[in-house]
């Protein structure tokens, strides 16, 4: 973790090539030493962070002014900060009879500061939880008694969690959390709060700062997708090559304890849409042999989408897996208890995450928590079968390298695609998919849940989600296009697709969809546009490819003009030509 005085040596650096997020902030106490934390550990991120930092204690005034300078500054993100020692003081200040409607009392002013601000930006809403600083008036009894502060605390915290999966646009940083992992005394100086009205010591504010920058970029667009695990002294106990089966360190006692908790934690990381690797320098049949009949093991060979056990070195294997996988290396973990393992792999492979292990196995797991890696700004169903269509497409890899032609490879996979207008059972991962996808993405347009919905019922526009199926499986909903309706021309206002299915001829089949959708309403044009990032390169050409003509900042395509090209993916159904569709 970077300190303070470091992320105060960023600011002096040169912001101009990073992306630029525009973010407020608003605190009820003094921000200063937080806004410059935030921008340091921005930097280190690889972002610039245009930060409007309210005056003093003015939440109310920022957000309730419509002509206030928060509105006028058009921020992407709004941070609130309201301190436990300021709700202490209104809490004590609340006659005793009102005391147990404190809590309900305050999410329902939250409630109104979303509503207000969403009325007059389109802004994510960072919103500090609070730390549970419990008074001793009842002392443990304070449990029992609703009109209690700790009781009154908590129970904000319950419904600030509710309130948050009802609004997209509103996201919790756990200051509650962050505060019992570090301690009163780590989070706190009083002399400080007291003579500078300022709440967290030096030494926790990148913390909290890399807690709020872990949010937002994950927002943007930005996270982790798979961890690589080494296994031997990594997962396990010992060296299966040398101590067998039957000796590894793994189970309920002693030092197994930590490897079996460590493989529990994996595990409910893999459930969550984290895709597994394995990378060792082992033999194959060895290393596979604890996976599959060590009883104790909690992973197995089904939770691992890449399994790689050679001699070759783990910097050649890593680029393998990576290749396979078809993701960046700045999006994936790799855990070894080698210390002369991890430098090979932070001096060879730029942009992968190597956290440095602790000595000492017993304090893996803890470690690994404390860096929260894993950060995600949603959850789909569709996330929990992410390991299943890796090791799909591993299969799909190694059949590629039997085929010297590339349209044999693609026509014997018998693909199938289904197309479908936006609707309530699809949202959630068409969301998921425009947040999360940086490199095919023709305009990066970021859209929550509520502008899908409106998209979907608008007489402007028509909304497409494609889904795709091989003789391997399925690999669920891949791809969306917007395309919104300007007399005689559609335009591209978004087309985005996983790339997980590039090189398949889903751009082909997509468009062959477009052009379908034109004729039938006779538009004679499609134009599209591509906005550079500092991710999306490889669709540069994508219009140029697809038969497009460049005119000044738009690519046109005259339908009448268009010339098909061969595909191997078949239509499963139509798309639905209902209201939702076209009006």
């Amino acid at each position: 973790m970077l300190s303070f005085s470091d992320l105060k040596k960023n600011l002096k650096k040169d912001f101009n090539k990073l992306n630029l997020i525009k973010i407020a902030v608003l605190a009820d106490s003094s921000s200063q030493l937080y806004v410059q934390a935030l921008r340091g550990f921005a930097y280190s991120e690889g972002f610039n962070f245009e930060v409007l930092e309210a005056d003093y204690n003015q939440i109310d005034l920022q957000i309730f002014d419509q002509s206030s300078e928060l509105y006028s500054f058009n921020p992407e993100f709004i941070i609130i900060f309201q301190s436990t020692q300021k709700l202490i003081k209104k809490f004590y200040e609340t006659d005793q009879t009102s005391k147990k409607d404190f809590a309900l009392q305050h999410i329902n002013y939250v409630q109104q500061l979303i509503d207000v601000i969403s009325k007059n930006v389109k802004a994510k809403i960072v919103y500090f939880n609070f730390a549970e600083i419990n008074d001793n008036v009842f002392g443990n009894y304070s449990n029992k008694i609703e009109s209690s502060l700790i009781y009154q605390v908590r129970k904000i915290n319950y419904e600030l969690m509710n309130l948050s999966q009802r609004s997209n646009l509103f996201f919790i940083n756990d200051l509650s959390v962050l505060h019992n992992q570090y301690g009163y005394q780590y989070v706190t100086d009083s002399k400080l709060y007291v003579n500078a009205d300022i709440i967290f010591t030096l030494d926790f504010l990148p913390i909290i700062a890399k807690n709020t920058v872990d949010i937002i970029q994950t927002i943007y667009g930005k996270f982790k997708k798979c961890i690589v695990l080494d296994l031997d002294n990594t997962i396990w106990g010992g060296i299966i090559g040398d101590d067998g089966i039957e000796n590894i360190q793994i189970g309920n006692l002693g030092i197994g304890k930590a490897f079996t908790e460590l493989q529990l934690w994996v595990k409910q990381l893999k459930e969550r849409g984290i895709i597994l690797a394995v990378c060792s320098k082992n033999s194959e049949k060895i290393a596979k042999e604890p996976f599959e009949k060590h009883p104790d093991m909690i992973l197995r060979l089904d939770d691992i989408a890449v399994f790689v056990a050679n001699w070759e070195t783990k910097v050649d294997n890593i680029r393998y897996i990576q290749s396979i996988l078809n993701i960046g290396f700045d999006t994936m973990v790799f855990l070894d208890d080698n210390p002369f393992e991890r430098n090979i792999i932070r001096e060879n492979i730029s942009g992968i995450i190597v956290p440095e292990l602790p000595e000492d196995p017993a304090d893996y797991l803890l470690y690994l928590r404390t860096l929260n890696l894993f950060e995600t700004a949603s959850f789909t169903e569709e996330d929990t079968f992410r390991t299943k269509q890796y090791k799909e497409e591993a299969n799909r890899t190694v059949l590629q390298t039997s085929f010297t032609n590339e349209n044999d490879f693609l026509k014997s996979l018998n693909m199938v695609s289904s197309v479908q207008p936006f609707n309530k059972f699809n949202t959630p991962r068409i969301a998921q998919l425009l947040q999360r996808s940086n490199q095919f993405n023709l305009r990066t347009v970021r859209y929550t849940e509520e502008d899908i919905y409106k998209l979907s019922i608008s007489e402007n526009h028509i909304t497409l989600s494609f889904s795709l199926e091989d003789k391997y499986g399925d690999y669920g909903l891949i791809s969306i296009v917007i395309l919104e309706k300007k007399n005689k021309t559609l335009f591209i206002d978004t087309w985005v697709m996983s790339c997980r299915v590039l090189k398949r001829g889903m751009e082909n089949f997509a468009l062959e969809q477009l052009i379908k959708i034109a004729q039938e309403h006779t538009i004679e044009k499609i134009t599209g546009e591509y906005i550079p990032s500092a991710k999306n390169e490889i669709v540069k050409d994508h219009y140029k490819n697809l038969g497009f003509e460049a005119n000044e900042k738009l690519w046109e395509l005259t339908i009448s003009c268009h010339a098909s090209k061969t595909n191997h993916i078949n239509e499963k159904n139509e798309v639905q030509k209902n209201k939702k569709l076209w009006k």
